[in-house]
Formats: C-alpha cells, structure tokens, sequence
C-alpha cells in the first residue's frame, strides 16, 4: 500500500504575546507578565480599575508633584472625595484625619503615620499646677525665708594644710566637739588643703587662730592655719543683692534673645518658663530650710541656661512646622512639634541627670546642695519646657503669619499708567 507523502503543514498564525482582547495565548507570557493593581509610585501609569475610582485632578497632579518620595502623599480633596463617594460628611472626614496627623503638610513635609501625642490637651491642669507651684514658693520664701549661708550671712573661712590626707567628715566632727558648729569643709585641690567656714565668731583673729588651731587638730595629723578671714555681714548683702540682680538680668537678657530670634510671643513663654524654673527650685530651698549658698546660686543660673537651651530646641521645631505644615491648627502644629523633639528632650534629661546624681552621692558636702538643686531645677525646667513655654504662646494667639515673611509695601510693584493725549495725536 503506498502511502502518502504529506508535506508537514506549517502554522502561519503569529504568535504574539497578547491577542487583540487583551488576552496573552502563551501560558509563559502570562507568567512573566504581571498586571498593576494599584499606580505606580511615580504616578505615570494606572490600572483600569484605578481609573474607574474617579480621584480628583488635584490629588493626580499631587501624586505627580510626589512622585519622587517613597508614598503619595494625601491632600485634603482626595479625601474629600473618598468620603463622599462613601456617603461620609467631608467637612467631619477632614476633622479627624487632621486629629489623626494624616494630612499632608502643603505637599512638602507629610506626617504620614506617625503617632503625634496630644500635649496641649491637659494644658489647663498643667497651668493651674504650675500657678499653685509659684504661689506656693513665693508663700514659703516670704515666710520661712531663706536659709543663707555664710557667703551672704558673713561669717569666718581659714585655710587649712594637713600633713596627711583627712576626710571632710572627720574635720567637721572635729569642729563640733570644740565648739564651733554649722561648719562648712571644701577641699582646695587636694585631700591636705582644705577651706573652713563657720558662722560669725568673735573678732579677735589670734584668738580664734588658736581656738582653730586646737580645734583642728587630728589624730597623728598635724594642721598648720595659713591664713583666717573675717567676713562682714555688709559684705554678705551686697553679694545677695548682686546675685537677685544677676538672676533678673539674666531673665531679661534671655528675653531680648528669643524676641530677636524667634518672636516675642515665644519670647514671653520663654521667660515666664525660665521665671518658674528659678522661683521653684529656691521655694523648695525656703520650704525645707536647705543651705543657700553661692554653690546653689550657680545652680539657678545654670538651670536659667540649660531650660533655655531645651526650650530653643522646641521652638526652632515649632517655626519649622508652621512654617512647613499646612492643613492642622495651631495647637496640633505644637503637639507635633512637642512630639518630634520628645525623644531628643528624654535622651538629653537622662544623661544630665545621671550626672547630677553621680555628684550628689559621690562628690561630697561641698557639691552636694549644688546637685540637689540642679535636680529639682532639672525636673522643673524639662515639665516648663513642655507645658509653660509652649502653652502661653498659644493662649497669646501663636499662628502661622507669626512666622511668614510679609513684603513690605513699599517693596511692592505698582502698576503705573501713561494718559498722555499728546501721544494720540497725529501729526
């Protein structure tokens, strides 16, 4: 039987990856090839079903203006038009989002998701706190007085050399078995020399070098007295006066400071947190009758700088954002800002207060009133930091054309125009 020879038939359909519906006919073609349910990131391109949602013209041209971030940022119309489509009022929509942080700020800066804490929600408490806190330490100042020490009581220093290293404790307690009490002893660079101070004594200086020398004198520890002075009391005044008027110059120069930096809204905040910070930490002096002395004095100036300096820190962020943000109130720009810096104020409060307490256990009798007073400063200035300095400036009425650079009018284009008749004139 012979058999027919068939010429192999050739398929002339072409094989394209995709038919004209759409549909791709080769099953490796479909798995390479991955259909976009959502719009690229660049925002040049979308799906069918993207494009069926209907967003508005603005939030496209947003996303293109956005396009170069790593997530689109979200305009109020967007939002808008989401909840109406969902039968939501929008006006109540744009409320909570702006509660939430989820609106965008101007299209520059986006919150995005990040958890903003609600600071100036307990400002009323927290302002009724601190005012009681003031009158309490003005009350406790004007009745119990402070216990000044003998930098501005006058009083007697000596110093002191030893043949051997003596302990603080055992000078002092020596002090106290002779007579001479409330004693005060600071080393002068080493553990042999050292600086004595006592209350008010008797004006004969060789007989109180002798009482001294006796007094002094330690176990197998021989003292030599260099030299004994006798401070007046007229002295101590005008070293208190001098240092009443060195806490109200400073307040004042750090006044102009924040007028000039920031604005004077900011400037009154600033002042009126510092005020808080230095009344309270010498109420607290007055109230449990703690030794005020020039090292506690240093304390208080000190606290003037470093809650100046943390206050600085939140206000550079608070013209930052509104001068970035758009979108949110006033009150929520500083809850943002308050938020952003929270973690730069915790890190910067706990390194400075194990410092402190490292000084209040270990550096002795002659740090330890110094480090007690920076702690309560500490305390008071990171709370005033917060609540004081942020929340005055929104009572005054703090908002963005606070901090928006105004042209001048004499710097703005005029439009001027020529009515001549003469030039219509033909010749």
């Amino acid at each position: 039987m012979a058999t027919k020879n068939t010429p192999p038939e050739h398929n002339n359909t072409p094989t394209s990856s995709s038919s004209g519906d759409g549909t791709s006919n080769n099953p490796d073609s479909n798995n390479r090839r991955r259909s976009r349910n959502k719009p690229r990131r660049d925002g040049k391109g979308s799906n069918t079903q993207t494009n069926k949602s209907g967003p508005s013209k603005t939030s496209k041209g947003n996303s293109r203006r956005g396009g170069k971030g790593s997530q689109a940022l979200t305009t109020q119309d967007t939002i808008i038009g989401q909840d109406t489509s969902a039968g939501i009022n929008p006006n109540e929509s744009v409320d909570s989002a702006a509660d939430d942080a989820a609106l965008a700020e101007g299209g520059i800066k986006a919150i995005g998701d990040q958890r903003i804490i609600p600071f100036m929600k307990i400002e009323k408490p927290m302002a009724i706190l601190s005012v009681l806190l003031i009158i309490g330490s003005i009350i406790a100042i004007a009745v119990n007085g402070l216990n000044l020490g003998l930098d501005f009581t006058g009083g007697v220093s000596a110093d002191v050399s030893y043949e051997q290293p003596a302990e603080q404790v055992e000078v002092v307690q020596a002090l106290a078995d002779n007579g001479f009490d409330d004693a005060v002893v600071q080393y002068l660079g080493t553990r042999q020399e050292l600086l004595v101070r006592l209350p008010p004594q008797s004006d004969n200086i060789d007989g109180l070098s002798a009482s001294l020398n006796q007094a002094l004198e330690l176990p197998n520890n021989q003292v030599e007295i260099s030299n004994v002075n006798i401070i007046g009391s007229q002295v101590g005044n005008e070293v208190y006066l001098n240092s009443v008027m060195a806490i109200a110059l400073a307040l004042a120069c750090m006044l102009g400071y924040v007028a000039l930096r920031f604005q004077f809204k900011l400037a009154i905040g600033a002042v009126m947190a510092l005020f808080h910070d230095a009344i309270v930490t010498v109420g607290v002096f007055a109230l449990f009758g703690f030794p005020f002395d020039l090292t506690v004095l240093a304390a208080v100036l000190a606290l003037i700088g470093y809650s100046l300096n943390d206050t600085i820190v939140v206000y550079d962020r608070i013209r930052e954002n509104f001068r970035r943000v758009r979108g949110i109130t006033p009150r929520q720009t500083i809850d943002l800002s308050l938020t952003e810096t929270l973690r730069r104020t915790i890190m910067t409060i706990s390194t400075v207060l194990l410092v402190v307490l490292a000084m209040m256990f270990l550096g002795g009798d002659g740090l330890y009133w110094f480090s007690v007073a920076l702690f309560i400063g500490l305390i008071a200035g990171t709370y005033s930091s917060i609540y004081i300095s942020s929340s005055i400036p929104l009572r005054m009425g703090l908002s963005r054309d606070d901090f928006v650079v105004k042209v001048k009018p004499e710097f703005e284009e005029e439009i001027v125009t020529f009515n001549d008749p003469k030039m219509f004139e033909q010749d």
